[in-house]
């Protein structure tokens, strides 16, 4: 009888031992996992280490799985603001529109060839013939500038006062382009309806032409452009 009960306490403490072990492994195993399990939720990626786009904010506008294909469709838009911004401000391919510059353009009159000559960079472009100032009211000579520029300009004459209304019929034709100025009366190129004159010298110190070619030295001069007067 005792040896019976002496082997069953055997058993009994074997399967209490077992049953300890098997509880220790169990743990073990769960906290090993749970030490994995928080390594991969907590890694983290050194700077400038290429990471793989998944399915985030960003990927939803670019392809989800490979790596290049999401850099270079996010890389597209700055290089193609870039290449705009390129277009605007490169000086070499893309320079400044240039400013008219008005010492390209010259106006020199000849008194006694009685010819105005528009050159443009040292090179003449245009000459017309004119009619010049008479005896007692000569075209002044010297160098000066364009000071005025007038569409169908009304004349008044220099002794009698009368009034001229702008058109092409009137003394002065229909363009005005004047050189010089007293502050009072103004001395110019106009245009004129009595071409036969043109080339002679019967006008008061004006240079007469015929108004197309007054029309087109109207648009081949500015305000501030130089014109010569030379015997």
């Amino acid at each position: 009888m005792a040896r019976n009960e002496s082997v069953a306490s055997m058993v009994m403490f074997l399967c209490f031992g077992t049953a300890i072990l098997s509880l220790a492994v169990h743990w073990q195993t769960m906290r090993t996992t749970g030490q994995l399990n928080q390594s991969a939720s907590t890694e983290v990626y050194p700077q400038g280490s290429p990471v793989e786009i998944g399915s985030s904010a960003i990927a939803a506008s670019v392809p989800t799985s490979p790596q290049k294909a999401a850099v270079i469709n996010l890389d597209s838009p700055w290089k193609t603001q870039k290449s705009s911004l390129d277009a605007v401000t490169d000086p070499v391919n893309n320079p400044k529109p240039s400013v008219p510059d008005l010492n390209a353009t010259k106006v020199v009159v000849d008194l006694s060839d009685r010819r105005v000559y528009v050159s443009r960079y040292d090179e003449v472009i245009a000459s017309y013939p004119i009619a010049i100032g008479k005896k007692g009211w000569e075209t002044p000579t010297g160098d000066f500038k364009i000071i005025h520029k007038e569409h169908h300009p009304i004349w008044r004459h220099p002794i009698t006062g009368a009034i001229f209304e702008g058109g092409t019929d009137s003394p002065l034709g229909d363009r005005w382009i004047g050189f010089w100025s007293d502050g009072r009366n103004e001395i110019g190129f106009h245009g004129t309806p009595n071409v036969d004159l043109v080339g002679a010298a019967v006008s008061h110190g004006c240079l007469r032409m015929r108004n197309s070619d007054v029309r087109m030295l109207y648009s081949q001069v500015n305000i501030g452009t130089q014109v010569s007067v030379r015997e």
